[in-house]
Formats: C-alpha cells, sequence, structure tokens
C-alpha cells in the first residue's frame, strides 16, 4: 500500500514545483547617456565609490554624522520598517508549508433512552489534528512570496536611501553652520573696522578737522554691522539646533573647531559611468522592487483563473475512554480537493487588468526615475564646475577690494584723500567676502548633493549589519 503511494506523491510534488503563470520579470529598456552632460568624457571612477568619511574630511563632521547613523529618528524607523517586511515576507513563505490545527474536546452528558429503551450517562473523549496544504500547482504562492521578498528588499534600500539622505542633510546643516560661523566672524571685523572709523571721525570733529556728514555715515555704517551680529547668532542657535534634530537629541550647542573656511574642496567631481547609476542609488533600485513585485502580481492575478488543489488530512480519535483514544477509537482521513475559480462575470480578467495596469504605472515611474536621475546628476556636475569658476572670480573681487582698503588708508596717511575713501573701500569689501562665504557654500551644498544623487557610499556594508554605514573607530 505504501509503495502505490510513493509515485502519487512524486507526481504531487512534481506538479507542485512546476513553472509559475505570469510574465518572468525583466528590467525595462533604459537608454543612458554615454556621459553625464557637464562631463568631458565618462570615467568608471566616481565620487559614489568613496565612504562618506573620506568624502567629508572633517573630524567634527564626522563624529555628528556618526551621531546622526545611531540616533537620527527616521533611520531608525527605516530599520523598523525592513523588520516589519522581513516578517511580511516570512508570513509569505510560510503558506509553502502545511498548516496544522490541532484540537481536543470532552463532552458528558444523559441521553433520554426514549429509543433506547433505558437512559444512560456518559462521557465522550475526542482529540484531532487537521492538516491543510495547497499544492502549488500554478504558482500563485511563489509568486506571492516574489512579491513579498522584492517589497522587503525594497525596504532595505530605502533604509540605505534614508541613510544617505542623513548623511548629506547632516553635512549640508553642518557647512551651512559654518558659513553663518564664516558670516558672523566678517560682522565682527567689520564692526571693529566701523568702530575704529567712528572714533576717528568723532576726534576729527572735536578737533574741526571732520564734518557731522563724516561721522553720520561711520555712525550708520556700524549700526549697520553691529545689527546683523545677533542676526546672525540667532541663526547660528536655529542651525545647531536642526544639527540636534538631525542626531536625534534635545537642542543644544554643536561642538566645532578650526577655521569655517579652511576646508578644501575638490577641483572636479568623477561621476561614473551613467549605466552605473541604477546599481548605486538607492531610490533606483528600490523603484525596480516595486516593479518586480508588481510584476509578480499580475501572476497571482492569473493564477487566480486556475483551480487550487488542497490536501486535507484528519488523524484522531473518539472514544468514551481517554485509553481507547488511539486504540478502538482512532479514525483518520485524507480529502484531496480541487476547487475551481470563483465565477463572479468579469471580476477574473478585471483584476488581471487592474494587476497589468499597476504594473504599467510602476514601469513607467522607474523609467521617470532613471531618466530624472540622469538629469539630476548631469545639472549638478555642471553647476559645481560654474561654481568654481564663480568662486575663483569671486575670491579675485575680495582680493582687489583688500588692496582698495589698503591703498585707500595709505592715501589717507599720505593726506591725499578723505578718510571717506577708506570708508567706501570697507563698505565694498565686507559684502564681497559675504559674496564669497556665499558661493563656497553654494558650492559645498553641490557636493554633497551630488554624492547624494550618485549613490554615495553604494558599496558599503548593509546598514542593518554591525559597522554598517558608520564612520571606522579610532
Amino acid at each position: 500500500m505504501r509503495t502505490r503511494a510513493l509515485p502519487a506523491l512524486a507526481l504531487l510534488l512534481a506538479l507542485a514545483s512546476g513553472c509559475a503563470v505570469g510574465p518572468e520579470y525583466r528590467r525595462p529598456q533604459v537608454e543612458p547617456p554615454a556621459a553625464f552632460r557637464g562631463q568631458d568624457q565618462a570615467d568608471p571612477a566616481s565620487l559614489a565609490d568613496q565612504p562618506w568619511w573620506q568624502v567629508f574630511a572633517d573630524a567634527d563632521l564626522k563624529a555628528l554624522i556618526d551621531q546622526a547613523l545611531a540616533g537620527n529618528f527616521d533611520v531608525q524607523a527605516a530599520a523598523q520598517r525592513v523588520e516589519e517586511y522581513r516578517a511580511r515576507a516570512g508570513m509569505e513563505r510560510a503558506d509553502y508549508l502545511p498548516t496544522l490545527t490541532p484540537g481536543a474536546g470532552w463532552t458528558r452528558g444523559r441521553n433520554s433512552g426514549y429509543t433506547t429503551g433505558g437512559g444512560s450517562t456518559g462521557s465522550v473523549f475526542n482529540v484531532q489534528a487537521t492538516l491543510n496544504w495547497e499544492l502549488d500547482l500554478w504558482g500563485r504562492l511563489r509568486r506571492l512570496n516574489e512579491a513579498a521578498r522584492a517589497r522587503y528588499l525594497g525596504t532595505l534600500e530605502a533604509r540605505r536611501g534614508v541613510c544617505l539622505a542623513t548623511v548629506a542633510q547632516v553635512a549640508q546643516a553642518w557647512f551651512e553652520l559654518r558659513d553663518l560661523d564664516t558670516r558672523l566672524a566678517i560682522a565682527k571685523d567689520s564692526v571693529a573696522d566701523y568702530q575704529a572709523t567712528l572714533e576717528l571721525f568723532n576726534r576729527r570733529l572735536q578737533a574741526g578737522a571732520a564734518s557731522a556728514l563724516e561721522t553720520s555715515r561711520a555712525q550708520a555704517a556700524l549700526a549697520t554691522a553691529q545689527a546683523s551680529v545677533p542676526d546672525l547668532e540667532r541663526q547660528i542657535a536655529a542651525q545647531e539646533n536642526l544639527i540636534s534634530l538631525l542626531l536625534g537629541r534635545g537642542p543644544g550647542p554643536v561642538p566645532r573647531s578650526g577655521d569655517p573656511a579652511a576646508a578644501d574642496l575638490p577641483p572636479a567631481i568623477p561621476a561614473g559611468l551613467p549605466s552605473a547609476l541604477l546599481e548605486r542609488r538607492p531610490d533606483l533600485r528600490r523603484a525596480e522592487q516595486d516593479l518586480v513585485a508588481a510584476n509578480a502580481a499580475v501572476g497571482v492575478a492569473q493564477a487566480a483563473w486556475f483551480p487550487t488543489f488542497t490536501l486535507t488530512s484528519v488523524l484522531g480519535g473518539i472514544a468514551p475512554e481517554l485509553n481507547q483514544l488511539f486504540g478502538k477509537g482512532k479514525e483518520w482521513e485524507i480529502n484531496p480537493a480541487l476547487n475551481g475559480p470563483s465565477i463572479q462575470g468579469l471580476r477574473l480578467r478585471d483584476q488581471k487588468a487592474v494587476a497589468v495596469a499597476q504594473w504599467q504605472q510602476a514601469r513607467t515611474q522607474y523609467q521617470a526615475a532613471v531618466t530624472g536621475a540622469f538629469g539630476e546628476v548631469a545639472t549638478l556636475l555642471t553647476a559645481y564646475r560654474k561654481l568654481a569658476e564663480q568662486e575663483q572670480a569671486q575670491a579675485q573681487a575680495v582680493a582687489a577690494n583688500r588692496e582698495a582698503v589698503r591703498l585707500a588708508t595709505l592715501r589717507y596717511d599720505t593726506g591725499l584723500s578723505s578718510y571717506l575713501d577708506v570708508l567706501d573701500a570697507q563698505q565694498q569689501l565686507y559684502p564681497a567676502r559675504d559674496a564669497l562665504a556665499a558661493v563656497r557654500l553654494a558650492r559645498q551644498a553641490t557636493l554633497v548633493g551630488l554624492y547624494k544623487a550618485l549613490g554615495g557610499g553604494w558599496n558599503l556594508e548593509d546598514p542593518g549589519k554591525a559597522g554598517g554605514w558608520a564612520a571606522p573607530k579610532g
């Protein structure tokens, strides 16, 4: 009997491991450019190949990013979402296995004896285990598992994206803070110089060698410079609080050291091959996993057109005594069943049409994301190059204004011009220094944007593993 059952079981298992209905996933056709616009030629090397602690080579910034990756609330929520979808994928995998439902009961009562000629009181014990197993003949369960796995992998990519975004947000906030430090230093320099000018004019006015007009202009310049100091200090406090939030801690000061304008920026950015962007950017990888899940959903909808084959077996016993449950009271049953699809008018057809339309939407969204990514990188590459040219020109303007202040002071000392020429030169110098700081901040922001747009750190360990996305210790 057992020998005859083996071929039947083998046939069922062979059917259950058959091909799944529905389309097999293929990545949509995307035509990457030969090189990014803004590149002279494509270079296999890329800024994205470097870990963030090499790109942002600032000890204070590295410490802040390390803290943010450990404490940022968005990073923590993304990690929790990964665990949720890991468990969801496990739930789908469990459908491959049989479902075992145990049960037991006890009944005690008395019958009336009307038909038997005499009443009796007794007990009935029962115990049973029911096993249900759906054989995946058409691949419905496999497609459900494929979709669940894609959604899980999508959350992993989303987590990497959140980590990369956090690195970029902290770096950007840090550069903005250091820019405010630079502008505050410029403002304090201007206050000191205008204060000295006002004191000089007051002495000259008292000696009858200067006019009230000169003194009033000096007073106005000093007051304007003084007014900018508390405003910058307010902005600095707000920026420190923002960084504290990104680190997942309460508001407070942010430690920093060194000259805020001393950090060097690379003269050029290697962007790598455009085709490599599909494998590096976590948002594109996540969009592709969404497409994989949508593709699998088409297979699930198509499998609904076919019958399902389930195998149900029951093993148990029923007896008036416990010791008879698995003796005289033992019973078993095997019930294979083939259940056809529910006939609900055109519902199954429309259900598949919905899945196909959702897959088409996911494909379009993926293609749009890829095309947008190429454009984003190209725009940032051009911006970085042009900002470098602008910074160089603005630095020359600052140098020229410094020289103008020096020459105006020299001419005043030798009696060839009035001190108003010195004041006018100073009023040109400090806005020029502010403009240089603004251009440098824009260039730093573009560097951060490029690192993010290129999928920086794509080759680092998964953030869920120990040491992943963390700065090297020591």
